[in-house]
């Protein structure tokens, strides 16, 4: 494909998407409305969580389905930060706007705080498909070794300490304690939470519940189980799949244009996984083209531009990619 034919196909991309979006909004007036609406969202994600939450403790749900429908939840909340790092949503008024970062935070401890995300998240746009992108690297694109992609995706903290030093050789400016103090205090207390459950019962089932554990430690797991059904297994279940989502999705090496840095992951099998990222990986790509775009407008635009951007070379389901440790071919 000829440079000039590149530019041609993401213009058209690019077009397409943008006259979708005036089109969807023309038709839905309220849209223009984009501050209230991520209010909203916010708070009926939030309500929600906790909701569920508090029907798990006064024992009206079972745990499995509070961890499935917290994980949705949260799976929104991390759409909103998203648009929030890209400043959809109350850019002028900076009390509004980092509340909103703060909540989303507490709704998903397990990842990094959203201020110093934002740096990571605008160089992704910058040097996405490269060695360069510490954000999907993070979460295991480009990694080849299928034991420790599955554990970079599966425990951040873990996937860290296992690829820090070759995060140093190959990412310009990279510094473990940067990246692992930008999670104090929340995402710390998230794993020591989840450490301690899983060391805790790990001990139990060993020695058969045998020991005999001083009462303060018993009452205080008590509380820490309550807290992995309605907070950490919900978070781990969602960060899992997104993870996997957009580890996939993302190509590593040989790219050049925007075109090649992604595919879009919409096959029927990635439907369990979508589920827990808000269909992330059937609407990532757009977004590729047009970051300033709140993600509700790539959900109700998504139908009408797939198909656009599928004619003018955007690959779709590139599974083989995956063999290759997302190299783009």
């Amino acid at each position: 494909m000829t440079t000039a034919t590149t530019r041609n196909n993401i213009q058209h991309i690019v077009n397409e998407i943008k006259l979708q979006e005036r089109l969807i909004r023309q038709r839905y007036t309220f849209l223009k409305y984009q501050n209230q609406i991520s209010i909203l969202i916010l708070l009926l994600s939030f309500i929600g969580m906790v909701g569920i939450g508090t029907l798990y403790v006064l024992e009206q749900v079972p745990a499995f389905t509070c961890i499935v429908i917290a994980a949705i939840f949260a799976s929104i909340s991390h759409e909103l930060e998203h648009d929030l790092i890209h400043k959809q949503y109350f850019k002028t008024n900076t009390f509004a706007h980092n509340t909103m970062l703060l909540i989303v935070w507490l709704m998903r401890p397990n990842t990094i705080n959203p201020w110093y995300r934002r740096r990571i998240h605008l160089h992704h746009h910058k040097t996405s498909g490269s060695s360069q992108d510490i954000e999907e690297r993070l979460v295991g694109n480009g990694i080849k070794n299928p034991l420790i992609r599955a554990i970079v995706i599966a425990d951040g903290l873990l996937g860290l300490l296992l690829m820090q030093k070759r995060y140093r050789k190959e990412v310009n400016g990279f510094r473990f304690f940067a990246l692992f103090n930008a999670g104090f205090p929340i995402t710390t207390c998230y794993f020591a939470i989840l450490y301690s459950a899983l060391l805790y019962h790990s001990v139990n089932l060993i020695e058969g519940n045998t020991l005999a554990w001083p009462l303060w430690l018993v009452a205080t797991m008590d509380w820490v189980d309550m807290l992995m059904v309605v907070l950490i297994l919900p978070n781990v279940l969602r960060s899992i799949c997104l993870n996997f989502v957009t580890s996939s999705m993302h190509y590593y090496g040989g790219v050049s244009n925007l075109l090649e840095q992604t595919h879009v992951l919409n096959h029927w099998l990635m439907t369990p996984f979508q589920l827990f990222c808000f269909n992330f990986g059937a609407t990532h790509s757009i977004h590729h083209f047009v970051p300033n775009q709140p993600f509700y407008i790539r959900q109700l635009i998504a139908a009408k531009v797939l198909p656009v951007m599928k004619r003018h070379g955007v690959n779709f389901n590139d599974f083989k990619s995956l063999k290759n440790a997302n190299l783009y071919t």
